[in-house]
C-alpha cells in the first residue's frame, strides 16, 4: 500500500485506546449539567457539555444510515418532526411568523444564503440565518444579524428545548430525542422566534422534499442553486432524480428562482412547480443586471459566485416586493429567451444596498484566501466534480493576480479529505492537473484526540475508518501518477519500507514525474509539516518525533524550509476546512 502516516498514533476520543475503554455513548454522560445548578458551573463547561450532549444525539452520519434504512417511509419523517416541532411548544404555523427564504441546490446553497441575508441585513432589517455544516462552532449554524449566537444564548436555548423535549416524551416512544440535525432545526426556530426577527433565510440540509426543514409550510420565497450529483445513496443517482428532491421545497403559489441547470434537471424542476402551481423563474445572468451601471463587486471570490449573487439578489428583491419594502430596484427592459423552458425572472438595477450587502458578504472556508509569510492558504470545501472544478479555475485565477515581480521558487501543496459515500477518485483526478508538489491527506481531526473540542467530536467513527479512508485517497492519487507516468521510469516500493516498528504505513518514495503524497493522523500534525513554522500566526510548541521519519517528509520539510513562496489548496470537505480554520485562526474559537 503506497504512502506514509506520520505522527503518533493516539486513540481518539470515542475510540478503544490504552485504557481499553469504549467510547462514550448517549446515557454515559453522568448527570446532566442542566440537571446542577447553573451557578455552579463555569459557562465554558456548560456549554461543551451542551454540546458534547448534542453530539450524543447522533451525528450526520448516522442520521444518514437512519434515513438510508427508511427511504420507503419519507412522509413519515415529516410528520415525526411535526412531532417534535409540536412537543417543544411550537405549531406549524408558528412558523410562519419568520417570513422564510428557504434555499437548496447542491452547489452554492450557503453562499446564496450569506449573499441574501447581507443584502436583505443591508436594508436595516433583523435577519436570521440557519445553515450547516458549521465550520469551527456549532453554534455558528444559527445566526443573528450574520453573527453566530453567543455562548451564553446557545447553552440557554439548548437546555432549555432538551428539557422541554424531555418531560413530552411518550414513554410508548422508541425515540425520546430528535436526532443532530432535527434538533438544530428545532432550536434555530425557537431562537428566531424568540428573537423576533425580521426574516430568517433557511439552508435545506439534504434535498429538500423530505429534509426536516421542509415543514415550513409558507416561505415568503424559494430558491434553488446550481444543481449537481451528491448524497447519491438518499437523493438519487441522477440529475433528474436529485431534481424532483430539491423541487420538493416549492409551494402552493410561492415564488421560487433558480440558475441555468441542465435542460433534463430543469424540465423537472418546472414539472414540480407545475403540479402545485408554483411560479418559478430563471435569473438572468448577472451581466443582465449590471448593463448600464457599473460592474457589481462580491465579497466571495470566484466565477461561480456570480451565480449565487444573482439568484441571492432576485430571492432578496421579491422578499421586499412581497413584503411591500420600498428600493427594490429600478426594473430594466429585458428580451425574452425563446429557448427556456422557464420565464425570465426580473431584470432590474441593483440599488445600493444590494451592491453592499453583495460587497460585504462574508462566508468562511468558500473561495477563501489567507496570506501568512510565504504562506498562501486557499481554503474552499468544494466536494462535488462541478465544485471541485469552480475550485480549481479559483485557485489558479487567484494565484495568477497575486503574482508580482519575478518569478521566484514556490511549492505547491494539496491538503484533502473527502468523507461519507462520495467517490474521490474523480474528485482527485480533477485536482492532479494543478502539479501539486506534495499530496497531503488526514482526517478531519485538529488532533489525534478530540476530547478538549466538544464541537468537532464524532462519535460514530474510528481513528482506524478515517486513517484508512484517507490511506485509499492516497492509492487513488499514486494510480493517478502511475497513469501520468511512464511505466519503467520508477516501481512500487517494498511495503516493508520504513521498518516494522515505523509508525509510517507503506510509504510511496518521490519520483520527478509524480507528486510525493504523505498522510497524517491530524490536521495539526499536517499543518505542522506544511508551514515549517513559517506561519506567523500557526505556532504550536513541538513537534511529534515522527512528523520527519520518513524520508519524504524529512526531504520536503527542507524544501518547504527554504521555498520563497508556498501555495497550500485546501479542499474535498468543509469540514476539514473547518478545522484548517479552527488552527489557523485561533479567534473563530473564541
Amino acid at each position: 500500500m503506497p504512502g506514509a502516516l506520520l505522527g503518533p498514533l493516539v486513540a481518539m476520543s470515542g475510540d478503544p485506546g490504552a485504557s481499553g475503554k469504549p467510547h462514550q455513548v448517549p446515557g454515559q454522560f453522568g448527570p446532566l449539567a442542566g440537571s446542577q445548578c447553573p451557578d455552579q458551573l463555569d459557562q465554558k463547561v456548560r456549554q461543551e457539555d451542551a454540546v458534547r450532549t448534542l453530539n450524543s444525539l447522533q451525528t450526520n452520519a448516522s442520521y444518514l444510515e437512519e434515513v438510508k434504512r427508511r427511504r420507503g417511509d419519507h412522509q413519515t419523517q415529516l410528520e415525526t418532526m411535526k412531532l417534535y416541532l409540536a412537543r417543544s411548544g411550537l405549531q406549524v404555523e408558528d412558523l410562519d411568523q419568520l417570513n422564510i427564504i428557504h434555499v437548496t441546490g447542491t452547489k452554492g446553497k450557503g453562499s446564496t444564503c450569506a449573499f441574501t441575508e447581507r443584502i436583505l441585513r443591508n436594508y436595516g432589517l433583523k435577519t436570521g440565518f440557519f445553515s450547516s455544516p458549521h465550520l469551527v462552532q456549532v453554534r455558528e449554524r444559527i445566526r443573528i444579524n450574520g453573527q453566530p449566537i453567543s455562548p451564553e444564548h446557545f447553552t440557554k436555548h439548548f437546555w432549555r428545548l432538551y428539557h422541554r423535549l424531555e418531560e413530552t416524551k411518550d414513554s410508548s416512544s422508541c425515540v425520546s430525542m430528535p436526532a443532530y440535525f432535527r434538533f438544530l432545526t428545532l432550536m434555530a426556530f425557537h431562537v428566531f422566534l424568540q428573537e423576533k426577527v425580521d426574516l430568517a433565510v433557511v439552508e435545506v440540509g439534504i434535498g429538500g422534499a423530505y429534509d426536516c426543514t421542509n415543514i415550513i409550510r409558507k416561505p415568503v420565497v424559494c430558491g434553488v442553486s446550481s444543481l449537481g450529483i451528491d448524497h447519491t445513496s438518499l437523493l438519487g443517482d441522477t440529475m433528474e432524480k436529485i431534481a424532483w428532491q430539491k423541487g420538493g421545497i416549492f409551494k402552493h403559489g410561492v415564488p421560487a428562482f433558480t440558475v441555468p441547470q441542465p435542460d433534463g434537471p430543469l424540465a423537472v424542476l418546472r414539472e414540480r412547480a407545475e403540479q402545485i402551481s408554483c411560479p418559478l423563474y430563471l435569473c438572468p445572468p448577472l451581466e443582465a443586471l449590471e448593463e448600464g451601471g457599473p460592474p457589481l463587486t462580491l465579497g466571495l471570490e470566484g466565477e461561480h459566485q456570480r451565480s449565487n449573487a444573482a439568484l441571492a439578489l432576485q430571492l432578496a428583491r421579491c422578499w421586499l416586493q412581497r413584503k411591500d419594502h420600498l428600493g427594490t430596484g429600478e426594473l430594466k427592459a429585458s428580451r425574452p429567451s425563446l429557448l427556456c423552458q422557464l420565464p425570465l425572472a426580473p431584470v432590474f438595477q441593483p440599488t445600493s444596498h444590494m451592491r453592499i450587502g453583495l460587497r460585504d458578504t462574508e462566508w468562511l472556508g468558500r473561495t477563501q484566501i489567507l496570506c501568512r509569510g510565504p504562506l498562501t492558504w486557499y481554503l474552499d470545501g468544494a466536494h462535488t466534480c462541478s465544485s471541485v472544478q469552480a475550485c480549481v479555475r479559483w485557485s489558479r485565477q487567484a494565484k495568477h493576480r497575486r503574482k508580482s515581480g519575478p518569478e521566484v521558487p514556490e511549492v505547491r501543496v494539496l491538503l484533502f479529505n473527502s468523507t461519507g459515500d462520495r467517490d474521490p477518485a474523480p474528485l482527485l483526478k480533477l485536482l492532479r492537473p494543478c502539479q501539486f508538489d506534495y499530496a497531503v491527506f488526514c482526517p478531519n481531526l485538529t488532533e489525534v484526540s478530540s476530547t478538549g473540542n466538544a464541537d468537532q467530536q464524532n462519535f460514530m467513527v474510528t481513528l482506524d475508518q478515517v486513517l484508512l479512508r484517507c490511506l485509499e485517497h492516497q492509492q487513488h492519487w499514486s494510480r493517478l501518477d502511475e497513469e501520468a507516468a511512464s511505466p519503467d521510469l520508477w516501481s512500487t516500493p517494498s511495503p516493508e519500507a520504513g521498518g516494522p516498528a515505523s509508525l509510517l504505513l507503506a510509504p510511496r518514495l518521490p519520483h520527478t514525474h509524480g507528486t510525493s503524497s504523505l498522510v497524517f493522523s491530524c490536521i495539526s500534525h499536517a499543518l505542522q509539516w506544511i508551514s515549517q513554522g513559517r506561519d506567523p500566526d500557526f505556532q504550536t510548541p513541538s513537534s511529534p518525533r515522527d512528523l520527519l521519519a520518513h524520508p519524504v517528509a524529512n526531504s520536503g520539510a527542507s524544501v518547504l524550509r527554504e521555498a520563497a513562496a508556498i501555495h497550500v489548496l485546501v479542499t474535498g470537505s468543509l469540514h476539514l476546512v473547518g478545522g484548517v480554520l479552527k488552527l489557523l485562526d485561533p479567534s473563530l474559537s473564541q
